[in-house]
């Protein structure tokens, strides 16, 4: 404990002989770590950004629209629609890749809904239970739909909770709705859920419908005006081939080109997702290049302190080494004193900036760029401990220096 308490208080003299120099070069230092956990809790909170932007809809999932042909070829006419059907809702349920498939009807027309005496026009889907999957909705009272509903065209409506409160507003908006009839186009549906929807407000102002039931009512035939359908969440090669695969097939039924990207077009959100992850994985390279350059920068300020107190320190170090101090003792004192110097300004910025951090996270409004920054406490390690790296390396050739003092050169300078 001695040995430890003197080389502490050689560490502070040595630090004292020049305050001001000691205390710039630390807040170098603790200023270089600062703005490198800065930067890092910056980078999180843009990819929570990111992430959040996709916490509506499955990341798995491919959204399928029909469009217009674009591309002349055989037998093909420019300008024609293509309609979807229910076999093409089979088609991606029988590729390799995909887990579950759902599809959509749009309604004709303005949707108008009514209970007692109050009228809206909120949103309405018609799905299939897989739906439920795809679009992250939980349910929060009652069921979702389920393929009976599909396959005995039951009128039932699953509602958000946002249509709850608006068409009862006096009871629970969970519970008071259940059993309630709601009239959607003068058409009467038994709610029997209500959800809530990690999208937030906007996607609980929704209705879903069988949409089977919807197409019988409403004459849509077999007709279909999207599909979705979601493939496994770890494999984005297997989203491009269930992509490519869909796509041969649709085109030889309806007649137009494979890579006609107007008459089908597709949302991938893996591909979507796996080409945001790789910007920010080149971002978080940036970020740690940038913020390893500051923390470079104030530790060659520790290589060249150490080498003005070398110089300073001749005789003293001459004299050390006369009474039998080894050049490994001289190396040994040198770079700790550069590392303590490293390591104790260099914790400073890391609390300073782990508090501004979290200072941010609780006062930062929410907004659409930087969501929950942070940093995760093995970032903060590797950060300390490329400090300390830094710090010893920066020590090492003023220590070096220093055990070349030759006692006898030391004296003669005295």
């Amino acid at each position: 404990m001695m040995g430890l308490a003197e080389g502490w208080s050689e560490i502070v003299r040595s630090w004292w002989r020049q305050p001001m120099r000691t205390l710039v070069t630390g807040a170098t230092v603790a200023w270089g770590i600062f703005m490198l956990i800065l930067l890092l809790a910056a980078g999180t909170g843009l990819e929570n950004s990111m992430r959040w932007g996709y916490r509506d809809d499955a990341i798995n999932s491919l959204w399928v629209y029909p469009g217009r042909v674009s591309a002349l070829g055989a037998g093909t006419q420019r300008g024609r629609r293509i309609q979807l059907t229910d076999a093409d809702v089979h088609t991606a349920q029988d590729l390799p890749q995909s887990i579950a498939t759902t599809a959509r009807f749009m309604l004709p027309g303005t949707t108008v809904i009514r209970v007692g005496s109050r009228t809206s026009s909120f949103s309405l889907r018609t799905v299939s239970p897989e739906h439920q999957l795809i679009e992250q909705t939980l349910v929060r009272s009652g069921r979702y739909l389920i393929q009976r509903d599909l396959d005995h065209y039951r009128k039932v409506a699953v509602i958000g909770r946002a249509v709850a409160t608006f068409f009862w507003p006096d009871g629970d908006p969970f519970t008071t709705p259940l059993g309630e009839l709601i009239a959607i186009n003068g058409v009467n549906f038994t709610v029997v859920g209500v959800f809530e929807d990690v999208g937030g407000a906007s996607e609980e102002q929704m209705v879903y419908l069988p949409i089977t039931t919807a197409r019988v009512v409403w004459g849509g035939a077999d007709h279909v005006d999207m599909l979705m359908f979601t493939v496994d969440e770890h494999d984005a090669e297997q989203a491009a081939i269930a992509e490519t695969g869909l796509r041969t097939a649709l085109s030889g039924r309806h007649g137009f080109s494979p890579t006609d990207r107007r008459a089908l077009r597709v949302r991938n959100n893996m591909l979507r997702f796996a080409d945001v992850q790789q910007v920010f994985g080149w971002l978080r390279s940036f970020t740690w290049a940038v913020g390893l350059g500051t923390v470079l920068t104030s530790v060659v300020a520790v290589g060249n302190i150490l080498l003005i107190s070398v110089r300073e320190r001749t005789r003293e170090l001459g004299l050390r080494k006369a009474l039998g101090a080894t050049r490994w003792d001289i190396v040994r004192m040198v770079a700790v004193q550069g590392l303590a110097l490293t390591l104790t300004a260099g914790c400073i910025g890391l609390v300073a900036g782990l508090g501004m951090v979290q200072a941010l996270a609780l006062w930062l409004p929410d907004n659409d760029y930087i969501r929950d920054p942070s940093v995760a406490p093995d970032v903060a390690i590797q950060a300390v401990v490329a400090l300390s790296i830094g710090g010893l390396v920066a020590s090492l050739v003023p220590a070096w220096q220093a055990a070349r003092v030759q006692p006898i050169v030391a004296l003669r300078d005295a």
